[in-house]
């Protein structure tokens, strides 16, 4: 065993017989080297096993390596050192000696096996055949190579001369150096060459065809260039030119951004390279043409008159006192503010109430242009972001297409149904809507199908919803609601007058001297029938003079009504009371009925009651086990008695924390055998202590109960702030009375006091 100082390689893998030069500039590896010039034994060089290793110790060197004689040193200016060392044999460290600045190693000489003599010629002759290919067709490798290994008579020096050429990874390498038996190492190499060669072969042909295509491109790129400068002289273009300089022009009267002009050009470049006749070359044309159809610096100078605006709020619709000041003050902060961003407008309410129109009413008001994308049953993101042009027929989303419909960067843009989106596979849209809205991130929307940013900061995005709840939370945040509930009586016989009825009958061509409209007829109108049934008449000049339309007429000229409005029982009847509900359409009355049957305390709830309700009648049930004494019922009702629950129209499904109270109500009439008040709805939730709970929708509830006749309402003390929302004409009908508990309701429903006098 010899002691020798250890020089250890990154990456490198040195065989005996073979001539290599190495940099070193590892401290320890500088001082390996003085040591062995100055003892003038050789280095024993040893790759590592990972060779981001800076200090290598025992576990990361590979145990088998080779000596090696310095034949030439130079100092570099750095300090490092190059070193030209020859290989001389094998050998494995049998024992690691670090020292303070070097590491000697205990190394023990490794003999080789020599191949067999019957395999021996073959094995040198495949491995110089498949050397002798990979240099022909790598021609990384000197030709003479060949021809001086040729005449190499002995298998292990030829194996070790081969592997100085071979081009394999640094493990495999130190694979084959660890191969003792020569007959294994020829084999080894003459697989890795073999593998080479192949892959060789393979690269050829890519290159070839490669080639070919590049030929090719070069010479379509060739004629149709002579097709152009054939065109332009013969003029078979016409006046505007070839259509890539018309490209080119459009895109410098786009005035678009400097990146966007910057995407256009370069796609313009790839479009001219194209075939003709390529699908890419379509995809590429719509492309451009998208780019410089959109609207980059086309905007409308906003007229923010707040005269002119009321005035024409006023003139497209009536009524809507409160939601015509929220938009006011909504366009004064506009006015007043520097800055396009701000809260989003979304008006709330059920179907019929204007909200749409009075986005378009805002339009007109701001001289702005009007668009509007309904969001109905959309789910899927590329509805909002557009699809990726990664196929023909791939578009952007609504919002850009919209933008570019409008013409102007700055429309007013409303987004109807936002609380109908849905989400499934194809994505979440309402996250994709969140990037549109929010004012900190719309100045660089990014449409997948543009592929560059578009500034949607100046749009003025209203959306519209009929349900507040159902608007994902996200887009809720940044929204300013503005709620628009139901119309009085009074307000819908003024809107037919003003709008509804002259707008229908210039559609259908008749005049006043045609067609005239009774108070009483009014309030029963079926719309459009009654119009078409008049112009038929006058057409075919069988009308008398003038057609009067009143209650008595409309079921001969429309037949039986097809709806009815809901109404209260004008009688009172045991274990029925009015509860108030709000629906996506507006108020409604709730009739609640509860009958009792022998039983063994059982509670039955059906009508399609949610979750919510559910847990009203068990709230309202055990409130009244617990004061059944109180209230004068069966104090073992819970024991001899089953309750049914039972809410009429069982086809609908119905929750929401607003008829505790009437629940209660109806099972303490059921108890009591009394009926209460017919004439008195009620909405609230209540807890197990008997207080009422405050509940939203109140002037839709209101609403629905001057409708239906009813003529005392009671409402939570809390609701109390709403009492402005209500119409003057429907409290002066309407008695409305603030409750703070249970046996607040009982008093008001019940002619007697629902508690006995203490």
């Amino acid at each position: 065993m010899d002691e020798l100082p250890l020089l250890p390689l990154k990456d490198v893998v040195v065989f005996p017989r073979m001539v290599v030069p190495l940099l070193v500039g590892r401290p320890a590896s500088l001082t390996a080297v003085e040591d062995s010039l100055a003892s003038g034994c050789p280095l024993f060089l040893c790759a590592q096993r990972d060779a981001s290793v800076e200090s290598p110790q025992w576990e990361d060197m590979y145990e088998v390596g080779v000596a090696a004689n310095i034949l030439q040193t130079l100092r570099m200016p750095d300090g490092t050192m190059k070193v030209v060392v020859e290989g001389l044999g094998r050998g494995r460290i049998e024992e690691y000696r670090p020292h303070a600045d070097s590491i000697i190693v205990l190394v023990s000489p490794l003999a080789e096996k020599p191949a067999e003599e019957e395999e021996r010629e073959a094995l040198m002759r495949s491995a110089l055949s498949q050397f002798g290919d990979y240099v022909r067709r790598s021609q990384r490798v000197a030709p003479d190579i060949v021809t001086s290994l040729q005449s190499v008579d002995e298998s292990n020096v030829l194996a070790d001369l081969l592997c100085a050429y071979l081009p394999v990874r640094a493990d495999e390498r130190q694979g084959i150096l660890e191969t003792l038996n020569v007959g294994e190492r020829l084999e080894k190499i003459t697989a890795a060459l073999i593998r080479e060669n192949e892959l060789l072969e393979i690269e050829g042909k890519v290159r070839e065809r490669v080639r070919e295509q590049m030929e090719r491109s070069q010479r379509e790129f060739y004629l149709q260039e002579q097709l152009k400068a054939i065109h332009q002289e013969l003029g078979s273009r016409g006046e505007g030119g070839d259509e890539f300089s018309e490209l080119r022009d459009a895109i410098e009267r786009a005035k678009m951004p400097k990146e966007v002009r910057e995407k256009a050009m370069r796609e313009l470049g790839r479009y001219e390279r194209m075939p003709t006749m390529s699908p890419e070359s379509t995809v590429a044309r719509t492309y451009l043409e998208w780019l410089t159809d959109m609207p980059w610096r086309k905007r409308t100078r906003d007229h923010l008159d707040l005269e002119e605006a009321k005035r024409v709020l006023d003139e497209d619709h009536y009524g809507l006192t409160k939601v015509k000041e929220r938009i006011l003050e909504f366009l004064a902060v506009r006015k007043l503010s520097k800055s396009a961003r701000g809260p989003i407008l979304c008006l709330v309410g059920p179907p019929g109430v204007g909200k749409t129109s009075l986005g378009r009413s805002i339009g007109r008001a701001m001289k702005r242009k009007f668009v509007r994308v309904s969001l109905g049953g959309v789910r899927d993101e590329a509805e909002i972001r557009g699809h990726r042009r990664t196929y023909i027929g791939a578009l952007p989303g609504r919002i850009v297409q919209s933008i570019k419909r409008s013409g102007v960067k700055n429309p007013v843009f409303m987004l109807d149904e936002v609380d109908k989106m849905s989400t499934d596979f194809r994505g979440d849209p309402s996250s994709a809507l969140l990037e549109v809205l929010d004012p900190e991130q719309n100045s660089s929307f990014s449409d997948h199908y543009l592929e560059v940013d578009f500034d949607l900061s100046e749009v003025f995005f209203i959306t519209t919803a009929n349900s507040e709840y159902d608007i994902p939370p996200a887009l809720h945040d940044r929204m300013e609601v503005v709620r628009l509930a139901g119309y009085t009586a009074f307000e819908k016989e003024r809107i037919a007058r003003l709008f509804l009825i002259p707008k229908q009958m210039a559609e259908c061509g008749l005049e006043d001297k045609h067609l005239r409209f009774a108070d009483s007829g009014v309030n029963g109108l079926i719309r459009f029938y009654t119009r078409r049934k008049d112009a038929r008449k006058v057409v075919s000049r069988k009308r008398p003079a003038r057609t009067v339309v009143t209650d008595k007429r409309l079921g001969v000229l429309l037949g039986p009504p097809e709806y009815t409005e809901s109404r209260a029982d004008a009688q009172p009847q045991v274990g029925v009371a009015v509860g108030l509900a709000w629906t996506m359409s507006g108020g409604d009355i709730l009739n609640v009925e509860t009958s009792t049957t022998k039983g063994k305390g059982g509670l039955t709830l059906t009508g399609q009651l949610g979750d919510i309700m559910k847990e009203s009648a068990q709230a309202a049930y055990t409130y009244l086990r617990a004061h059944a004494r109180d209230l004068r019922i069966p104090v073992e009702f819970h024991k001899n008695k089953d309750l049914h629950v039972h809410v009429p129209e069982g086809a609908i499904p119905k929750d929401g924390p607003s008829a505790g109270t009437a629940i209660a109500v109806s099972m303490l009439s059921a108890l009591r055998g009394k009926a209460p008040a017919a004439s008195v709805a009620m909405t609230g939730e209540i807890t197990l202590r008997g207080r009422v709970l405050p509940v939203g929708g109140i002037k839709e509830k209101v609403l629905a109960a001057h409708r239906a006749g009813l003529s005392k309402v009671l409402l939570p003390k809390e609701n109390e702030k709403d009492l402005v929302e209500i119409p003057k004409e429907v409290r002066k009908d309407l008695a409305l009375e603030f409750v703070d508990n249970i046996d607040d309701v009982f008093g008001h429903v019940f002619s007697r006091a629902a508690r006995k006098k203490a």
